[in-house]
Order: C-alpha cells, then sequence, then structure tokens
C-alpha cells in the first residue's frame, strides 16, 4: 500500500474540521517540505504524485481542494471556499488572496509528519512571501523548490491534448491520460471540453503571462537559496529521477 492510499488528505480537500486517515507511525526518512513550480502543462501533478509516494509526503495541491468543493453537495463551506466557488461557478479564475486564505485555513496539513509537496501554490512573489511568513511562524522550513523546465513546443503538444470537465474541472489527456469513456468525466459524468486557452494559438500567450508572473517568484527562492531546475522532458519515470537526484536522494522509496 503507497502513502496515497493510507493518507486521503480529508483535512486539505475538506477543510479543516475534518481529520485524514492515519499514515504509519514509523518514519520513512526525512519529512520533506517541498515547492514545485512550472507553467501549466509541465507535469507538476503527476510529479507530486510520484514524489509522495516514494517519500511518504502528502500531496498538497490547491487544483484539487477547488475541484473537490465543486464536486461536494452540501455542506458547510468555510468563507474562503464560499468565495472560491462563486467565482469558479462564473468560470472566472480565483483571485490570489481568496487561495490564499484556502491555504493558510488548511495550515494544519503544513505540519503533517510525512512532510508536504505543495503544488499549484504558490503563483505569485506575494503567495510566496504569505508562505513564507507562515513557515517560519510554524517553525517548518522549505527543503527545497523544484522548478520544472520544459521547452515551449512540448507544451503546446501537452496542453492541446488536455480536456477539462465542465462541471467538476477534473483534467484529463487524450492521449496520456484519456477518460473512461470519450468526452465524459470519471468522476461525475460531465462534459469534457477543450478550454480556450489550451488551443494551440493561446499557449504562447499563457506562458508569456506565467513567465511574467513567476519571474519575481523563481528569484524570490533563489535567493534564499531553495530553487533547483529539473528538466521536465522524457517519461515520468525519467523525470522523476532526475527529481530526486537533484534532491540527493539515492533510492526511492516506494512500499507495496
Amino acid at each position: 500500500m503507497n502513502a496515497l492510499s493510507r493518507n486521503d488528505r480529508a483535512a486539505w480537500l475538506m477543510g479543516p474540521s475534518f481529520k485524514c486517515l492515519a499514515t504509519p507511525e514509523e518514519s520513512r526518512g526525512p519529512a520533506w517540505r517541498l515547492v514545485l513550480l512550472g507553467p501549466p502543462g509541465v507535469g507538476k501533478g503527476t510529479q507530486a504524485e510520484l514524489i509522495s509516494a516514494c517519500l511518504g509526503t502528502c500531496h498538497l495541491s490547491t487544483g484539487d481542494v477547488f475541484r473537490a468543493a465543486c464536486r461536494r453537495c452540501g455542506g458547510k463551506e468555510t468563507p474562503a471556499m464560499a468565495a472560491a466557488l462563486e467565482f469558479m461557478r462564473r468560470g472566472d479564475l480565483v483571485p490570489d488572496d481568496i487561495v490564499w486564505e484556502a491555504v493558510r485555513e488548511r495550515v494544519g496539513c503544513l505540519h503533517c509528519h510525512g512532510g508536504f509537496i505543495l503544488d499549484g501554490f504558490p503563483r505569485t512573489l506575494s503567495q510566496a512571501e504569505s508562505l513564507q511568513h507562515l513557515l517560519e511562524e510554524e517553525r517548518l522550513p522549505l527543503h527545497a523548490v523544484i522548478r520544472y523546465s520544459l521547452p515551449l513546443e512540448e507544451i503546446v503538444a501537452r496542453l492541446s491534448g488536455r480536456r477539462t470537465c465542465e462541471a467538476c474541472k477534473a483534467i484529463f489527456h487524450i492521449s496520456t491520460h484519456p477518460p473512461q469513456k470519450e468526452n465524459k468525466c470519471d468522476h461525475c459524468g460531465g462534459k469534457l471540453c477543450q478550454r480556450e486557452d489550451d488551443r494551440p494559438e493561446s499557449i504562447a500567450v499563457r506562458m508569456e503571462a506565467y513567465k511574467n508572473s513567476t519571474a519575481p517568484l523563481i528569484q524570490f527562492y533563489q535567493n534564499l537559496g531553495l530553487l533547483t531546475v529539473v528538466q521536465a522532458t522524457g517519461s515520468p519515470e525519467q523525470i522523476l529521477e532526475r527529481t530526486l537526484a537533484a534532491l540527493k536522494i539515492e533510492t526511492p522509496l516506494i512500499t507495496e
């Protein structure tokens, strides 16, 4: 049984009033605290899952938080999540300050004894500074910030094949992660569509916007001595091998 099946991330996905399934008390090594950076389509989510399975860390994705909130029916939402859902129902991006509030109210997840991998957050310098202050207050220093790099032509190929559920926003790919039924979401049965900004003509614009918004963020972590660049070409397993080498981890600690 791997780390992901032992920890259902209930407190992260459902909110701080929920409790995760217990993870094993015995240590599998250092409790790694990592941030993953990289443009859309670079494969951060896949790498987060693989690293989590290897190291026993908890995968904390802000995208998963909002997709889980969309799938839920009823139940009391925190103010941050209620505000986020309003933006999502209108098809708008969730503003940075609301994303930050959703993370901050889940501060207990940052104390997970297996460590954590933040995927999709922070996205801006302001969020990075806020996160750094919070981690200092909680005495939870980051071990590393992994920046995944990929040529633009490969990003175009990955993103142009991506399909998103209109209802719950789950993401699939027509070649690498197809749905079980064509054009139908595996999670909620909703219709899958290609987002306007996943069309090839839109991707170059997105990449320029990403570069402009994250350049200060990258410099911020470089100044802290935390930034490590990993090439995201090749198979997920090859990228994982490079990531572990960058962290100076020789052997993946995968359990069955």
